[in-house]
C-alpha cells in the first residue's frame, strides 16, 4: 500500500524583504577599472574593465594578510625584526630588534597598510619574500584568480605585480570567510602590544575610511603608488546581503563605493528562514510509538533580486511505517522563485521509532510451549 504525500504550500512572505521603489541608477565613477560582486550569489551587478590587469598597490595585503592570520591560527610565533624586513613607503614604524606576533604584524599590515610588517611577516613564513610569493600565487590559483600574479608581499610597483578588479573582489571574499580576517578588516583602531619592549603599544588607525564614512561598511583595504594611483577593496553588509566593491586607479574612490553600495543594495534581497528550528509530529503505523518528530535539517538563506516572492513547499507523507532509524531523512522543504527551484532543506526524523511486536496469539503460544518444553 503506497503511502500519501501531503505537500504543504505557503507563499513565505516572511522572506522578502520591502524593497524601496525608487531603486538607485548606476553611478558614474571616476576608477579605470572596477567591479560590484555579491559574494552571496556570485552576481557581478555592475564593473568596468573588471579583468583588466593593473597595479593594485597595497591592496596585495588582503592576501598577505589572509595568509599571516592563517600561520597564526596554527601557531602565534614571536617574530624579532631584522634589518633584512626594513621596507620604503608606508610603515607600521617596527625598530630592529623589537619583537611582536604573527598576528601583530597582521594588524600593522591591515590598519596602517606597513610594509615593513609585510616583509617581516612573509620572510619568517616563507623563509624570504620571493618564496612568499610563491605561497601567494598558489593560494591566489586556489581562490580562482586567474589574471593576478603576486612579485612582493607589500605590493610596491613591479612589472610582473600585477591583479584585476574581479580577481581583488574574489581575495576579500576568500578573506571575510576567515574569522580573524573579518574581525580584524572591521576595525576602526587596534592596539599592538610590544612583545619587546615590553611597556610599548601602539594604537594603529585603520587607513580606510569608509568605516566611518559609510554606515554598512565592514571592511577592506587602502592602496596607493604613484604608479597604481588609489585603490580600494572594501566590503559592506546590509539587511542580510553582502556586497564587495573593487576600484582601481580612482581619485573619487570613497564616494564612488559608496554610491555603488545604494545602487547594488537598492537591486537586492535576502530571503531567509530558520528551517533547523522546523518541528512537526508524524504518524508512525506499526510502531512502539504512534509519531515521530521530525525537524529541518539546516537553515536557508538566499540573495535575490528585488522583490521577488518565495514560495515555500513543506513536502512530508501523511504517515511513515516503522522502524524509523534517527537521522534518517523523510522530506524536504523546497524554495521556489518564478518557478525556478532555489534550494531544499532535509526534514530529518529526530528520535527513533522501533516496530511494535504483535502479542502472539493462542496456537502460537502452544506451539512454542512443545517446542521449547
Amino acid at each position: 500500500m503506497k503511502q500519501l504525500v501531503t505537500i504543504i504550500l505557503c507563499a513565505l512572505t516572511a522572506l522578502t524583504v520591502p524593497i524601496c521603489a525608487n531603486a538607485a541608477e548606476l553611478p558614474d565613477t571616476s576608477a579605470q577599472a572596477y567591479v560590484l560582486y555579491c559574494p552571496d550569489n556570485g552576481e557581478i551587478l555592475a564593473s568596468e574593465n573588471e579583468n583588466e590587469r593593473m597595479k593594485p598597490a597595497s591592496t596585495t595585503k588582503l592576501m598577505t594578510t589572509l595568509i599571516t592570520l592563517e600561520h597564526a591560527a596554527k601557531g602565534n610565533e614571536i617574530i624579532t625584526f631584522t634589518d633584512e624586513m626594513t621596507a620604503e613607503g608606508s610603515s607600521m614604524y617596527l625598530k630592529l630588534g623589537e619583537q611582536v606576533t604573527l598576528r601583530d604584524l597582521a594588524v600593522g599590515m591591515m590598519l596602517s597598510s606597513g610594509n615593513d610588517a609585510a616583509n617581516a611577516a612573509a620572510i619568517t613564513i616563507g623563509g624570504s619574500s620571493e618564496e612568499f610569493a610563491e605561497l601567494m600565487n598558489s593560494r591566489a590559483a586556489e581562490i580562482g584568480m586567474e589574471n593576478t600574479h603576486f612579485v612582493t608581499p607589500s605590493g610596491l610597483d613591479d612589472d610582473e605585480h600585477y591583479s584585476t578588479a574581479y580577481d581583488l573582489a574574489l581575495l576579500m571574499t576568500e578573506g571575510l570567510k576567515n574569522a580573524d580576517f573579518a574581525d580584524l578588516t572591521s576595525m576602526k583602531s587596534a592596539q599592538v602590544v610590544f612583545r619587546e619592549p615590553h611597556d610599548k603599544r601602539v594604537t594603529y588607525t585603520n587607513h580606510n575610511r569608509l568605516l566611518s564614512l559609510y554606515n554598512h561598511c565592514i571592511g577592506g583595504k587602502t592602496g596607493y603608488t604613484q604608479a597604481a594611483g588609489r585603490c580600494l577593496v572594501s566590503a559592506a553588509k546590509k539587511d542580510g546581503v553582502t556586497l564587495i566593491c573593487v576600484t582601481l586607479n580612482d581619485k573619487n574612490d570613497w564616494n564612488d563605493h559608496a554610491a555603488l553600495y545604494d545602487y547594488g543594495f537598492s537591486r537586492l534581497q535576502a530571503a531567509a528562514s530558520t528551517d533547523s528550528e522546523y518541528r512537526l509530529d508524524v504518524p508512525v503505523v506499526g510502531g512502539e510509538d504512534d509519531s515521530v518528530p521530525v525537524a529541518g535539517g539546516k537553515d536557508f538563506s538566499a540573495v535575490l533580486p528585488a522583490d521577488t516572492e518565495v514560495e515555500r513547499r513543506v513536502m512530508l507523507p501523511n504517515f511513515l511505517y516503522a522502524p524509523v532509524s534517527e537521522g534518517r531523512q523523510v522530506g524536504i522543504i523546497e524554495y521556489r522563485a518564478d518557478g525556478k527551484l532555489l534550494g531544499t532543506v532535509p526534514l530529518i526524523a529526530a528520535a527513533e521509532v522501533e516496530e511494535k511486536q504483535s502479542a502472539k496469539g493462542f496456537f502460537e503460544w502452544i506451539k512454542d510451549l512443545f517446542t521449547h518444553g
